[in-house]
């Protein structure tokens, strides 16, 4: 009797101890379980249909994949990224708007007279999909918005923003190299008007 009682009082301090658990690592634990289940759909799929592992990679590998898009979708069905709230904090903020003298059509875009060296606002969140040099745009980052538009920011040189990174709306992506900033916007791979975008 007096064993089962001990034994009973240890399963439920083990128990509590597990419920212990910090949130975020409960959190991180549910996303590893759910991306694990959902790559092991992905791939037993591709082993039983050759055709949607050819139609996968078509449109992964030679489309423009919608990461910022992907990216909502991710929030809005397992919440936050477990890591934003402490990288926002590292992360010196930022927040301006565009500003800039003159503009005058350039290319599929528009060419901007700024300040020189002009510290570049990103004008809506999302996430960098290309950073490198482009014809008549110089070194160019562009970023995948929420909204499904590709920003081209040309002639910039960039501070420490990466591949792959998400950045917030008014983060600064870089300074211009001289005081000329090209922007372009392309939506589903063809260039739109920029003014829609612009302000």
């Amino acid at each position: 009797m007096v064993e089962s009682k001990f034994y009973n009082q240890k399963k439920k301090e083990q128990k509590e101890q597990t419920s212990n658990l910090p949130t975020f690592l409960k959190k991180l634990l549910n996303q590893i379980l759910i991306t694990a289940i959902l790559t092991m759909i992905v791939l037993i799929s591709f082993k039983w249909d050759h055709n949607l592992k050819q139609e996968f990679y078509k449109y992964v590998y030679d489309t423009s994949f919608p990461f910022a898009s992907f990216k909502e979708w991710y929030q809005k069905l397992f919440g936050k990224d477990i890591l934003s709230g402490s990288l926002k904090e590292e992360i010196e903020v930022f927040e301006e708007k565009l500003s800039y003298s003159k503009e005058s059509l350039y290319h599929e875009g528009v060419a901007l007279t700024v300040k020189d060296h002009y510290m570049v606002p990103n004008l809506n969140s999302g996430i960098v999909v290309f950073i490198g040099e482009k014809e008549d745009y110089g070194n160019t980052i562009i970023v995948q918005q929420m909204n499904g538009i590709d920003a081209w920011y040309g002639n910039i040189d960039t501070t420490s923003i990466k591949l792959y990174d998400y950045v917030e709306k008014g983060i600064m992506l870089g300074e211009t190299k001289d005081t000329t900033l090209y922007l372009a916007f392309q939506k589903d791979g063809n260039f739109v008007d920029y003014k829609e975008y612009l302000n």
